[in-house]
């Protein structure tokens, strides 16, 4: 584990942004424009919470993929679409912005999937890891 990640719950990859919650967003979403990935949706829950009368911490959800790789893993393994488009939780955490995912190692386990069609979830590891770099 980097020193930018913490280990929160199994199979769910937690890593520390020194970005605020908003800012953390706005990167990710600029880094998947820039590199072609589809964002399917950005949900503030913070602020969905707030309409409905209720608080919660900054927490958003970021979800996104690519088509040309996510299909074949749906193809292969029809219920991996419970897990497709991948999604990014950024949340504040007592002042700590964190960036939190589903190991792409443990979908593919999970789905059962072959090393090549692993290999189309792992790109979200690259993606934050860009995220969260200084």
């Amino acid at each position: 584990m980097t020193e930018n990640m913490t280990a929160t719950e199994t199979n769910v990859v937690t890593k520390v942004s020194a970005l605020t919650v908003a800012d953390a967003t706005a990167k990710l979403t600029g880094i998947l424009a820039a590199k072609g990935v589809k964002l399917f949706a950005v949900i503030d829950q913070a602020a969905e919470a707030r309409q409905a009368g209720l608080t919660l911490r900054e927490t958003v959800l970021v979800i996104f993929g690519n088509p040309a790789a996510g299909t074949p893993v749906m193809a292969a393994s029809p219920l991996a679409a419970l897990d497709l488009p991948l999604k990014v939780l950024i949340w504040s955490d007592e002042g700590q912005t964190k960036v939190s995912y589903y190991a792409p190692a443990a979908i593919a386990a999970r789905h059962h999937l072959g090393p090549e069609l692993a290999g189309n979830l792992a790109g979200i590891n690259g993606l934050t890891d860009a995220l969260v770099a200084s």
